[in-house]
């Protein structure tokens, strides 16, 4: 038996061939994708499965069990990764109802280099189970472990493969691809930066990515650009959402709805209390450390002094900002406010909210926690605006939201805002 991997560990691969291959109870395809450092195919030729047995450097054996025999140093240098797929033949399977898999890289002689048992599936079908990749003039393996939840055919679709949404009828697998010209693409945007997360990093965006599409494309949304402007409140009373990263992984969460609609993928970010900060964007590439960064109740992080900014809400200044920068004329905006409440200027914020209503935004309130909401519960209700421009939903542990649920809340309103605002002449 060789060294044995846990999930996202990697190791040195000195032999110049070597075969990956996996054991399991379930009937399995394996395949493998040959894919540049961003994260695509260079063409179809890359993907090799049974219809494809080969490409430089890889050969697909089949047998009683299918393995993947790989001479690294004649894989093409613009290869940086391959990722070995496996995939169940029965697509009602999952691989949770099965024994974990294990996948093995071994020797052309059979001994056996490194193995990784693949704990913790549940529904899924389709598996990535190792990835080889190159690390300057070395050769290495990582144990990914990673259910790809969109399907083998979004799996191969997403590294650049092309695949036709209505193949004919094969004597083979219901899970091998047909493959044609470019047919109606997966509607999911790929912003700058992507490439630079780790696998799975990049596995969880994707299906957030996906979870945001269907929404829009459910709502008749879908091809809309937005800015897309993130607030969050620092308050005192937030102390245990920061304590405990809450907010945190609301940025996380804020941010696959940014690469759907800004035309930068990027979010434009404020904190606030008293007063407020305006933060720099926050990319897909850098959300951890712009967390890590920004996400603070006090102390001077960046430059910015946290204190000025206070530790008691008043949402008017904040508010009247981002208003001024918005102009007729403007295509639309999405504000995601994230408070935990305490809208005490009632008068005062009903007047702006009634003057915001004839400007290109929509304001989706948030409520982190479990709080007293006041005015944002009452916002449906409001009279006097030209368009309803504004949201309101409570979300107690938001942990214990899945992001179907979650982005559906999210944005289930701003496509009607969108056709009722350009119905009254603020959008064109």
């Amino acid at each position: 038996m060789g060294a044995a991997l846990v999930k996202g560990q990697n190791g040195s691969l000195a032999q110049p061939r070597v075969v990956v291959s996996v054991r399991t109870e379930a009937a399995v395809d394996v395949s493998a994708l040959l894919v540049t450092a961003a994260g695509k195919v260079r063409s179809d030729a890359d993907f090799v499965f049974f219809n494809q047995p080969g490409a430089p450097g890889v050969v697909l054996r089949t047998g009683v069990a299918a393995a993947l025999e790989v001479s690294l140093a004649e894989v093409p240098a613009e290869i940086a990764q391959l990722r070995a797929v496996i995939t169940l033949d029965d697509p009602n399977a999952e691989f949770g109802q099965f024994a974990a898999p294990v996948a093995t890289v071994a020797d052309p002689a059979g001994k056996v280099l490194y193995e990784y048992r693949i704990e913790g599936l549940g529904s899924e079908s389709v598996v990535i189970a190792l990835e080889l990749y190159r690390r300057g003039a070395e050769w290495k393996v990582r144990a990914v472990g990673q259910g790809y939840a969109g399907g083998f055919a979004a799996l191969v679709t997403d590294h650049g493969v092309r695949v036709d949404d209505t193949p004919e009828p094969q004597p083979t697998p219901a899970a091998a691809p047909q493959f044609a010209q470019p047919a109606a693409e997966l509607p999911v945007r790929t912003v700058p930066g992507e490439a630079a997360l780790s696998f799975e990093k990049r596995g969880k965006l994707d299906m957030r990515k996906r979870a945001v599409a269907k929404v829009l494309i459910d709502k008749d949304a879908w091809g809309i650009r937005a800015r897309v402007v993130l607030v969050i409140d620092k308050t005192g009373s937030m102390i245990k959402q920061y304590r405990t990263e809450v907010v945190h992984r609301v940025v996380q969460r804020m941010i696959p709805v940014a690469t759907q609609l800004a035309d930068s993928g990027a979010l434009e970010a404020y904190l606030y209390a008293h007063s407020f900060a305006k933060l720099p964007d926050i990319t897909v590439a850098h959300g951890d450390e712009w967390a890590a960064t920004y996400l603070h109740l006090s102390g001077t992080h960046a430059g910015i002094d946290y204190s000025r900014i206070g530790g008691r809400n008043d949402e008017l200044p904040i508010m009247r900002d981002i208003m001024a920068s918005l102009h007729p004329g403007d295509g639309p905006t999405l504000i995601l406010f994230f408070t935990d409440g305490g809208f005490a200027n009632r008068r005062e914020i009903s007047a702006l909210m009634r003057e915001a209503s004839g400007l290109p935004a929509f304001w989706q309130f948030i409520g982190l926690g479990r709080a007293n909401y006041g005015l944002l519960r009452s916002l449906d209700e409001m009279t006097g605006r030209i368009v309803d421009n504004a949201g309101f939903f409570a979300l107690d542990d938001i942990d214990r939201v899945d992001d179907g649920e979650l982005y559906t809340r999210l944005l289930g309103e701003f496509p009607d805002w969108l056709r009722a605002a350009k119905a009254a002449g603020i959008l064109r």
